[in-house]
This record gives structure tokens, C-alpha cells and sequence, in this order.
């Protein structure tokens, strides 16, 4: 069953946004502050957010700005407000489409279904990457390059796959250990460039002169596909 998290402080409009979506048959889980949408999307791993703009605590750009550092769920962002320089600023923050209130239940659920649907594609064109000669296998955690095959390891493949989803971004070493590895098993900078190291070992023809995982001083690793 697929999961849908609300932030959304109206206890009226979250408990109907609740019922139409359980309705369509997702499990919902609905949180009232800003700071608690960005722990659920980790801790809850949602498969979509519908998101409040005018949240008691912080505003709904921000908690999308901060989802979306960290995460690629489908971000419906709710608001009353329908000028377009609302719109053009939630989708710069990473909102992937917009409802204004008030809505039809029909729209509302179009809207939900065509997000999944989109994500559900991506995820299928994440398991065969091309990165330059390589074609990178995340679901078998492997590396192809002409008649070599390299594996992967888990962390390798957790490594990849969020370089991948910032391509041509920075992302910085923290945001590697958090997201890859966890606060919980006390990793730290070395680790994450020893495995730098290793994809790039199994991704570059010349690994001591990379092309494809290049390092950002001072902030940390960018992909290049």
C-alpha cells in the first residue's frame, strides 16, 4: 500500500484530505508542523507529500526546500494563494505540482495518482544508469564497462544513487553521512571519501583522474553523468 504523508495544520482539512485518500486506498499519515513533515518524510518514507504552505511554524517552502535536499518523494504543495509568483517559488524549492485551495476531491485524487505515476517511472529508469561508458545496475549492485563487471556494495550503491539524484549538483559530505550512512553508525569524512574512492575506482577508466565523480573543495562530491 502506498504511503501519503499530509503537513497540514487545518485539523478540519487534514482529516478530509485523510479520508479521500484512504478512500483511494493509501495509507495516510498526517503531521500539523513543518518541523514534524521534515522528520516524517525520513522516519515514514513516504511515497508522496502533500504539503500546507501556511504552516504554524515554518513555511511550507522551506519545509519543501529541506525535503527535497535529502529526498526525490513527489511534493504536492496546497495553498489558497494562486498568484503565479507563488506557484514559479514552489517549484523552484523542488515542488512538483500545486493545488490551489479550494479543490474538487476529483482533481485532488488526478493530481495524487499522476505524481506516483511519474515518481513510480523514474524509480523504473534508476535501475539502468548510463554513465558515460558504464552502465550501472542498482537493482543487481553492479557496473558494466564493455566486458568487465564490477560489484557494488550496499553503501556503494546508497552512495551512488543519491550522487546520481543531484547530478551535476554539489552535495555535500555531510548530506552524504546523513543520508547514506546515518548519524546512528558514527561515520565520518574519511568514510566517505574512501568510498568515493572505490566508485570511482569501478566507474573511471582513470580514477586518479576522475571525469565522472569529481570532487568540489570544501564542500564535498558532484556527479557528471
Amino acid at each position: 500500500m502506498q504511503k501519503i504523508l499530509v503537513i497540514e495544520d487545518e485539523k478540519e482539512m487534514a482529516r478530509g484530505l485523510k479520508d479521500i485518500l484512504e478512500y483511494d486506498g493509501y495509507e495516510v499519515v498526517t503531521v500539523e508542523t513543518g518541523k514534524e513533515g521534515i522528520q516524517a518524510a525520513s522516519r515514514r518514507e513516504p511515497d508522496c507529500i502533500i504539503l500546507d504552505l501556511m504552516l504554524p511554524d515554518i513555511s511550507g517552502y522551506e519545509v519543501c526546500e529541506q525535503i527535497r535536499r535529502k529526498h526525490r518523494i513527489p511534493i504536492l504543495m496546497l495553498t489558497a494563494k494562486s498568484q503565479d509568483h507563488d506557484k514559479i517559488r514552489g517549484f523552484k524549492v523542488g515542488a512538483d505540482d500545486y493545488l490551489t485551495k479550494p479543490f474538487s476531491v476529483g482533481e485532488l485524487s488526478a493530481r495524487v495518482m499522476a505524481l506516483l505515476r511519474r515518481h513510480g517511472q523514474y524509480a523504473q529508469e534508476m535501475d539502468l544508469i548510463r554513465i558515460g561508458p558504464n552502465t550501472v545496475d542498482v537493482k543487481h549492485f553492479i557496473i558494466l564497462r564493455g566486458e568487465k563487471e564490477y560489484s557494488m556494495s550496499h553503501y556503494e550503491v546508497e552512495l551512488f544513487k543519491l550522487l546520481y539524484s543531484h547530478a551535476n549538483q554539489p552535495v555535500t559530505r555531510d548530506e552524504i553521512l546523513d543520508k547514506v550512512w546515518g548519524t546512528d553508525n558514527f561515520p565520518t569524512n574519511r568514510t566517505v571519501d574512501n568510498f568515493i574512492v572505490k566508485l570511482r575506482k569501478k566507474l573511471e577508466e582513470d580514477y586518479r583522474n576522475p571525469r565522472h565523480i569529481l570532487t568540489i573543495y570544501g564542500i564535498g562530491y558532484k556527479l557528471s553523468p
